[in-house]
Parts: C-alpha cells; structure tokens; sequence
C-alpha cells in the first residue's frame, strides 16, 4: 500500500492529509487562531464542586468553564490504550480528588470542548515523545497495544520499570523496541525536563496561563506517523517545509522520509485531487465502488450510518449481490471513521442477510478494517437483524467541526462550510486562474465572506507568491456563502470594476 502525506499552511488554517493508494483517509483541520487544546496544560481554579456528578469545573482562562472528574482515572486516558486487561488489573488506583472552590492546581485538556460542554481535564498530565508517554505524577506502567508478543511486552516493562522514579509512570510506544536504552534515557531526561518547566512556570502564571502548550499539527502527524511506511511527505509552504525538515534532522527515524517542497503554480491539494474529496465530506452521501452507497447521519448522542444497493444489482443472486455490497461499505465505513473522526457509539444498519456466514463474515470486515485505524474501536457481534454497533474513542470533536458551519438560510438545520474553508476553495481557483496566464483576477463573493476575508488578512500573505498580481474582491449581498464568480484577465486586459471593488494589498 502506497502511503503520502500532504501539509499546507494558508488562509488561516494548518491542513494535512494522509493519502493510500490515492484515497484520502486522514485529513487534520487546525485554525492557527483556534488551535486544539487536547494535551495542553493550564493553570486552573476550581469554580464549584458538584458532589451528585463527582466532578469539579474548573476556570482554565477558556470560554467555557473546563469539566473534571474527582474520580480522576476517569480522565486518564492512557491507562485504557496502552495497558490489557492484565496490567489495568495491577495499577493502583488514585483516591479521589479533594478540591474546594478557589483551589488553584495544573490540569491538562483531555478532551475538547464539544457543543455546550466545556473541555474535560485531568490533574493526570501526560507528555508524549517518539518512544516514551511520561507520567510525572501517576503510578502506572504500560505498553502500546500493537505489541502483541507476550514475552516483549514484559521486556519493555521491566525496562520501564528500571527508567522510571518512585511514583512515575511510562508508556512504551510502538517503535520503542527498536530504540536503544541510551535514547530512551535521553528521551526520558528530556520529558522530565518540561514537566519541571511546568511546575515553574505554576509558581508565577496567573490563573489560565498556558504552562504547556501540545505541538501543533504538522508536528504531531509527524510524530506520530514515525513507524508508518510513508513512501512521501509533500509540504505546500516555504516556511512550514524548513520546520518540517528541521525536525526530522532531530530524529533519526525520519531521515528515510522523502520530504519534498510544492512548487507548482496551483493549490497543492487540488492539483492532488485531494480537494475534492474533501469538498465530499460536506454530503451524507458516499458511494461505494460498486454502485452502493451508505449514508451517515450524525446526531449528539450517536452517529447511524444506512448501507443501501442503490444502482448496484450485481450478477448473481439477492443474497450475493447484499453481501457484496455490505463488504464494500463495511472497508468504506472504516475510512469514513478515520476521514471524518467520528467518535463515540456507532450504528450501522446493514442490508438483511439470510446466511450466518455472511454476517460473521461483514462483521469480521468491519472488525479488520477498523483494526488499521490509530484511534481505538470495539466492535459488538452483528445481530440477527443485520445492525452492528461499534464505539470509536473520541478524540477531537470530527473533521466536520471544522470544516462546516450551520446554514443560517435554513434555520441552522442544515450545514455549509465554515469561512476559512470557502475562502481555502477560492483561494485555490485564484492559483489556478494566475497559472493559467491572468494578470488580474476580480472575485465576486458575500460581502460577509469579504469582510471576514479582509480582517483576519487570510490571504495576504499569499501575494509575496503572486509575483505582482493583482487581485480584486466584489461584495455582493445577495450571494450565498459558498458562491462566488471568478474573472480573469491576462496580461494587457483592463479589468471592469465596480466602486466598491477591494484591491488585496501585500502586508509589509
């Protein structure tokens, strides 16, 4: 299997992409104003304590007051993905936490802030490197699931055990077998090293101060995508690619890795055929290879997803043609988790199939499938009515957070895509438009869009690279926020403009 990764930066946002065999299965979305919170660090105060729910909510300098389990291994995610049943069995467990309202302490963003609720927290902190999780302050000792031999998985924990302090914990990441004891010793020294950082900076930070800040997406894919075969990593901008570069001189299992710049004229994504797939995930709609579809539909409590032959009528008879196609979505199903990072309880309505085989052998797809996936899945044996359920760990809040918006042209029922990411489609037929030839290019656009374009200065930086272009922006009251008209005029062509036409001006 063929794997690539693809990293941008403009127009506000921080995008990659993990590509198989020409299939986008990953996308990563960050706002470089709004990065994710998961694995920062704050300095907090305790609001209130809510006794009937176990919980204390917490002022982390957030919009919303930040959510803490007392029961504080609630919120310890590691010990669920890197320990069996066996080594969950031989930790102790922490009493609960004793807090009152004013109670300052360091907590670490465990879960986003999702909807109404707040981010959750732990007072559990955790800090992750290529081979090691450290955890300065919990007792626990652990090994990534993947390694599944008995014997290396207790040789990894009894080298754990000897690297850490009294009343540390660690966790052996997939490729630390192939670390030598001296880099983890390294690694290890370099772990206690921000965590000591923390507890400094606790000392004079006001309440909400950041005492650690997670690293932002490029960095993290990279990090952690270090064992996977990835054939190439394709970067679209100057400045991102000498960082991307820069760390992988630092770490010796990335120097295999083909890290090459974007040269070309148009948006990189598009020129890909990325883009396109990522315009698809706005639709419930996906069609499957073979004619079939499924369709996702997500609401607050769980995602359903309704897997339908559609054009597919097959060759054979009813039950081969259901099976083929509940094979077909069940691989399909697997990427879409991944795509569009769905979490929590999923729901799939399979086509009735009449043999026993066949459902065993769906269910086993679907299982295998998932089994690829990074983020944990547990599959529940099909039932006799063809409805498999499954729960995916929810890590961020889905793709779709990011890259829709609700519709205000249909009472928020519906959604559209979010501005930055209009402004990411129109700044990739303005590439085209100038590779193509034009000297002058005029984008008829909403004027709330263009107002939002033009105060954030989303593409400003982006003339340094238009090599004198001229670029002008329309506001139209009657456009939608997703519509927008491109003219373009070559070199020598006097561009017609209205008076309230916007020159785009290069920021010095």
């Amino acid at each position: 299997m063929k794997k690539e990764l693809y990293f941008d930066r403009h127009s506000g946002l921080q995008l990659s992409a993990l590509v198989e065999d020409g299939k986008l299965v990953e996308l990563g979305i960050e706002n470089e104003e709004r990065k994710e919170f998961v694995g920062n660090i704050y300095k907090g105060r305790v609001v209130n304590v809510i006794e009937s729910m176990n919980a204390a909510f917490v002022d982390c300098g957030l919009e919303r007051n930040c959510f803490l389990p007392l029961s504080d291994d609630e919120a310890l995610d590691v010990v669920s993905k890197y320990a069996t049943k066996t080594e969950k069995r031989r930790r102790k467990k922490s009493p609960p936490l004793q807090l009152s309202p004013g109670d300052e302490l360091i907590v670490q963003a465990v879960k986003n802030p999702r909807g109404n609720k707040g981010a959750k927290l732990s007072t559990k902190l955790s800090f992750v490197s290529k081979n090691l999780i450290f955890l300065p302050n919990t007792d626990f000792l652990g090994v990534s699931r993947k390694i599944s031999e008995v014997e290396l998985r207790e040789n990894l924990l009894f080298t754990a055990d000897r690297l850490r302090k009294k009343g540390e914990g660690l966790v052996v990441r997939t490729v630390a077998p192939y670390a030598k004891l001296s880099q983890l010793k390294t690694e290890l020294a370099y772990l206690r090293s921000l965590y000591a950082t923390v507890l400094e900076k606790y000392k004079t930070l006001p309440v909400g101060g950041i005492l650690h800040r997670e690293y932002d997406l490029p960095a993290r894919v990279i990090r952690d995508s270090f064992n996977d075969e990835i054939s190439r990593v394709t970067v679209g901008e100057k400045g991102l690619y000498e960082q991307l570069v820069s760390l992988s001189s630092l770490r010796p299992a990335f120097e295999s890795w083909n890290i090459e710049l974007y040269e070309g004229q148009d948006d990189m994504f598009s020129k890909y055929g990325i883009a396109e797939q990522v315009k698809q995930l706005s639709g419930s709609t996906v069609s499957l290879p073979n004619g079939g579809s499924i369709v996702i539909e997500r609401t607050e409590a769980l995602t359903a997803i309704d897997v339908n032959t559609s054009r597919y009528l097959g060759d054979e008879n009813l039950e081969d043609t259901v099976y083929a196609t509940n094979i077909a979505a069940a691989r399909e199903i697997a990427r879409q988790m991944r795509l569009r990072d769905v979490g929590g309880i999923v729901v799939v309505d399979f086509i009735d199939m009449l043999d026993e085989r066949h459902r065993q052998s769906v269910e086993e797809e679907l299982r295998q499938c998932l089994s690829h996936d990074k983020v944990q899945s547990n599959v529940l044996p099909m039932n006799e009515f063809c409805l498999s359920v499954f729960t995916r760990k929810r890590t961020t809040n889905g793709v779709a957070s990011k890259l829709l918006k609700p519709c205000s042209h249909c009472k928020l029922n519906g959604h559209i895509f979010s501005d930055e990411f209009n402004i990411c489609l129109i700044r990739a037929e303005i590439l085209k438009a100038l590779s193509d030839g034009a000297q002058t290019v005029v984008v008829d656009m909403n004027r709330g869009l263009m107002e939002f374009l033009f105060k954030h200065k989303m593409l400003e930086n982006e003339l340094k690279r238009w090599h004198g272009s001229k670029v002008y922006f329309v506001p139209h009251r009657t456009y939608h926020e997703e519509q927008f008209k491109l003219k373009a005029y070559a070199k020598g062509k006097r561009a017609t403009l209205p008076e309230d036409a916007q020159l785009l001006v290069c920021e010095e």
